[in-house]
């Protein structure tokens, strides 16, 4: 209630979880537990880049390269 930097609604969340739901609704299911696991790591790592304002060229870019982006250390 006073940290205004955290969301006011959970809209964030939904969004995350859209492309799964998505995924789910037109192929209905994933081939492999293996294939969803992966699915959901991509997914995941995307996802937090957006919010540390990264692209998802340049995200997949660096992970293929080797050079993985990580989130900042906090203090």
């Amino acid at each position: 209630m006073y940290d205004l930097q955290v969301g006011f609604t959970n809209n964030q969340a939904e969004r995350d979880l859209r492309p799964t739901k998505l995924h789910r609704k037109i192929s209905g299911l994933f081939r492999s537990q293996a294939g969803a696991e992966r699915f959901a790591h991509v997914r995941s790592y995307l996802s937090t880049t957006r919010k540390d304002d990264m692209s998802a060229i340049d995200a997949l870019i660096r992970l293929f390269e080797g050079d993985p982006w990580m989130p900042p250390q906090p203090r």
